[in-house]
């Protein structure tokens, strides 16, 4: 008979294939369109997420499964994750990209999950990673990736929102102002 954990680790890969199929899909396919302005300081903030990410990873050989607790969590955050990365990523439609920078025709976008953060990839991201860390992760390993996932993701968004505070001025403005980042409930 499968564990909670077996079924918790099936779930988690599930989900990280479902929260990253748009994304390659919008990598893999379709025409590629040419961004008129870019942000290469966002860069920095991709590798130290993905440093974050591969840590919460990390399972130290021979260790004990997780406790209940923090597999019931997993398996509520992944799934989270998933579906709230689909939505951003299905209204951000056409603007979708994986680096920061802009298209000739860049709107700003501010329904869906863009009307709870400004950031809703990164959130659904951040999700993903508590997800992962909660059923896999040794803890000081674990604060380590948490640690590199935020300060990246603080070099990505500031990058990005300069792209957008040059683009839309005082709309976008307003956005920041009324609405958190990628952390609900904080601004």
């Amino acid at each position: 008979m499968i564990s909670l954990y077996q079924f918790a680790c099936g779930e988690l890969v599930a989900m990280w294939l479902l929260w990253a199929y748009p994304f390659l899909r919008k990598r893999f396919s379709g025409p590629k369109r040419q961004s008129n302005v870019m942000a290469h300081t966002g860069d920095w903030g991709l590798a130290l997420e993905t440093i974050g990410m591969f840590l919460a990873w990390l399972r130290l050989p021979h260790s004990a499964p997780p406790d209940e607790p923090r597999i019931i969590a997993s398996m509520l955050l992944a799934p989270a994750g998933a579906v709230f990365g689909w939505m951003a990523v299905r209204h951000l439609g056409k603007q979708l990209r994986i680096l920061a920078g802009l298209y000739p025709d860049h709107e700003l976008i501010r329904t869906g999950p863009y009307a709870v953060v400004r950031h809703p990839v990164y959130a659904s991201m951040f999700l993903m990673l508590l997800a992962t860390g909660f059923l896999l992760a040794w803890w000081p390993l674990f604060l380590l990736a948490i640690i590199l996932y935020i300060v990246g993701t603080e070099i990505r968004i500031h990058a990005e929102e300069g792209l957008l505070r040059s683009r839309f001025g005082d709309e976008f403005e307003r956005y920041r102002r009324e609405v958190p980042a990628y952390l609900p409930f904080l601004r």
